[in-house]
């Protein structure tokens, strides 16, 4: 029988069961080890506020359609962040170029779910780096979102950085901003956050509840302000405090998946008399300007190269292994209790 996590409706959760289906031609079949949740885009589905549970994303024309929900509930297996082992290959697919094989650990996109049923194109060359955790491997597709915004970012040597939000993809930024080379401001609400910006690379942290922001930024930049302010929390208040906090000609990254309307954001104020450039950042693409070199592939493979290299710390942000049986537990503690955790993944 196949386990999959499934919202039933808004903050419910269950685990369900299913018949296994036969491999088709073209697929792997893999044996979920770890499967990381998401803080942000699952929490969305989770709490009911998922734009694609209101409207419909129209392919074609690139908009949002009213009218009728593009996902209804159950929402069954979300999740993009998972690590396993291969338990069955197509017949056909044996001894390809590149191909897993049977007992390889492999990372991937199946969603929370016991077993994946994945096409082989989606698995070549997705084996785990040797040495590597097999717990790190959940990390490909958040490192490859944080990783997305440094590449926005544009980040040079010795330019001033803030990231705001610190939660797992927020350190992350943090980390990959200071390989780049950049002097890194962390902006937080929550203090035991701030500190482990510290570790991964900030040089100075801010308590977004208790400092004055852009303030205190611009007094460390010589009252010039930050070449740069990546948004990752998904708040519209940090948002603006981002594009208060950037020097006049500055660029601001929008990675933040950001719900409803934008309460807390004005954009008549800094953005407006300082001329600010506001980019969108995500997953779905690379910037346009890197197209010819970069894809989304390519992040997620260099993130855990990164990562295999020792450059990056990513089990450390690990907070929680939960057994799936206690999925709903899993995203209480996120929706309800943030401040106590970070990083939860379900173990199969």
């Amino acid at each position: 029988m196949e386990r999959v996590v499934q919202f039933t409706g808004p903050r419910q959760v269950e685990v369900a069961e299913h018949e296994s289906a036969p491999l088709p031609t073209g697929h792997l079949r893999v044996r979920t080890r770890f499967s990381g949740i998401s803080a942000g885009t699952e929490l969305t589905a989770y709490r009911g506020t998922n734009p694609y549970l209101t409207r419909t994303w129209d392919a074609g024309s690139r908009l949002f359609r009213e009218g009728a929900a593009g996902i209804e509930y159950p929402v069954a297996g979300w999740g993009y962040s998972e690590v396993g082992e291969v338990t069955e290959v197509s017949p056909e697919l044996v001894s390809s170029p590149g191909m897993p094989a049977v007992g390889d650990l492999v990372w991937g996109i199946w969603g929370h779910r016991s077993e994946g049923v994945v096409p082989a194109a989606r698995m070549t060359g997705h084996t785990l780096p040797a040495g590597l955790e097999p717990l790190a491997g959940a990390f490909a597709r958040v490192g490859a979102i944080a990783y997305n915004a440094i590449l926005a970012a544009d980040l040079h040597l010795g330019e001033d950085v803030a990231v705001f939000g610190q939660g797992v993809i927020g350190l992350l930024t943090t980390r990959l901003a200071q390989l780049s080379g950049a002097r890194v401001t962390a902006v937080d609400a929550i203090d035991a956050r701030l500190t482990t910006a510290v570790a991964y690379g900030a040089r100075h942290t801010l308590n977004a509840r208790t400092d004055d922001v852009a303030v205190r930024i611009r007094e460390t930049t010589g009252g010039a302000g930050a070449d740069v302010a990546i948004e990752i929390s998904g708040a519209h208040p940090a948002l603006h405090e981002a594009l208060r906090s950037v020097t006049t000609g500055g660029r601001v990254v929008a990675s933040g998946f950001y719900q409803g309307d934008g309460a807390g954001l004005r954009l008549g104020d800094e953005f407006h008399h300082n001329r600010v450039q506001l980019i969108s950042s995500q997953i779905g693409g690379v910037p346009p300007q890197l197209t010819g070199r970069w894809t989304v592939e390519r992040l997620q493979r260099t993130f855990l190269s990164l990562v295999a290299e020792g450059q990056v710390d990513v089990t450390s942000l690990v907070s929680h292994v939960v057994p799936v049986a206690d999925a709903a537990d899993a995203y209480e503690l996120l929706d309800r209790r943030p401040a106590d955790a970070l990083q939860i993944v379900l173990e199969f």
